[in-house]
């Protein structure tokens, strides 16, 4: 079984995903909240590599890019941040990014580096399903998850998506970019129901998720709670006083999804 699989199976079956965007507000300090998400409980963790036109994000996270590119931060950088640190954890990281920096490295040296340092998964948000096949190939050689990701506007392509993919299908909850909302609706328990009528595929559910109520409500009808602007804003809040507020916000997340 995949480091993914096993995440999912871990504790009570709600895994809780953070997201922390490299290099903001600097190295040291990805490494330090590496650390400490580790420690408060997370399941997997997803890093973002830092990219000039995130079309995905909202503007918390779009800024938190913007933060970590003045500071330097690049994708070699963050492979050696990853080797250093994974040795040193339990939790498996994932790389969140967009396709223009895997093209530029070459699909297959992206994903022979991602191997050799031990991420287990990518989330590519702007490339297609239907266009993946390059670099699924390229993933697969390597034994790398491809994470598919599914919004309400997929519909009838939910169940194909469903079938064919694996590690975990990551739900949008929303319409529009990734930020904090008031309310989510109910359009990502929809698309679970849908996806569970074809597939067992783990489901993580993004965009959106802010406190500890609305974890603990999704928690309820998927299998795992992603959480990533509401940290970024505590990243742009503290600088490189954040790790302990995030620690902190981090466990009351965890708490919340294992008790729902």
């Amino acid at each position: 079984m995949s480091k993914i699989h096993d995440a999912f199976a871990a504790g009570n079956g709600k895994a809780f995903i953070p997201f922390i965007t490299g290099g903001d507000p600097d190295l040291a300090t990805t490494e330090k909240l590496i650390y400490a998400l580790d420690e408060a409980g997370a399941d997997l963790i997803e890093i973002g590599i830092p990219f000039s036109d995130p079309i995905a994000e909202g503007p918390v996270i779009e800024v938190g890019y913007a933060r970590a590119l003045a500071a330097g931060c690049t994708t070699d950088k963050l492979f050696d941040l990853v080797a250093r640190v994974q040795k040193n954890i339990r939790t498996p990281l994932l790389f969140m990014t967009y396709y223009n920096p895997v093209f530029a490295y070459g699909n297959e040296k992206f994903t022979e580096r991602c191997k050799e340092i031990g991420i287990c998964g990518l989330i590519v948000p702007d490339l297609p399903f239907e266009e993946r096949d390059e670099l699924l190939i390229a993933c697969e050689k390597q034994n790398l998850d491809l994470i598919s990701l599914v919004a309400p506007t997929s519909k009838k392509r939910i169940t194909t998506i469903a079938e064919q993919s694996n590690g975990f299908l990551y739900c949008v909850s929303s319409l529009g970019v990734t930020g904090v909302r008031t309310s989510l609706g109910n359009s990502a328990e929809t698309m679970i129901s849908q996806v569970k009528e074809v597939s067992d595929i783990p489901c993580a559910v993004g965009f959106g998720i802010s406190n500890p109520e609305q974890a603990r409500q999704v928690a309820r009808f998927a299998d795992g709670v992603i959480v990533g602007s509401a940290i970024v804003r505590l990243i742009e809040e503290f600088g490189a006083n954040c790790v302990e507020p995030i620690a902190q916000y981090a466990k009351s997340i965890k708490d919340a999804i294992s008790n729902p």
